[in-house]
């Protein structure tokens, strides 16, 4: 049995239509094979881990690394960049200082405008 705890687990809104496309291009990537990818919209409530509700994943979306520390919006951004080669460097800017409030504003922008792409959840079926 594997027992490999992945760098990261990103908690991702399946049911949005740009959500799963820039998902899809980090899955894509070299070292993505190394995180963990739960599309909140279709996951059993265990696939969310401890401290995390689907409504405020659907929200925002979330990080969980591999010390199980939880992040969201911005800051989850961050985190997947800081796990991905080729995007490392724009991880450790997007988590500096300086840069890192207004990527949360920019994200909480984009929030409001998500509203008009996204579907209804789907429900996950029995068993």
């Amino acid at each position: 049995m594997d027992t490999t705890r992945p760098a990261a687990t990103v908690y991702y809104d399946g049911a949005c239509p740009l959500c799963r496309r820039e998902i899809a291009h980090y899955r894509s990537r070299a070292g993505a094979e190394a995180i963990a990818w739960v599309d909140v919209s279709s996951c059993p409530p265990e696939a969310l881990g401890p401290g995390l509700e689907r409504e405020a994943a659907l929200a925002r979306m979330h990080v969980r690394a591999s010390d199980g520390t939880l992040v969201s919006g911005a800051r989850a951004f961050a985190a997947i960049w800081s796990a991905l080669p080729g995007f490392r460097l724009l991880g450790r800017l997007a988590a500096s200082r300086p840069v890192a409030p207004v990527a949360e504003l920019a994200y909480r922008v984009f929030l409001l405008l998500r509203r008009a792409w996204r579907r209804p959840p789907r429900r996950p079926g029995p068993g």
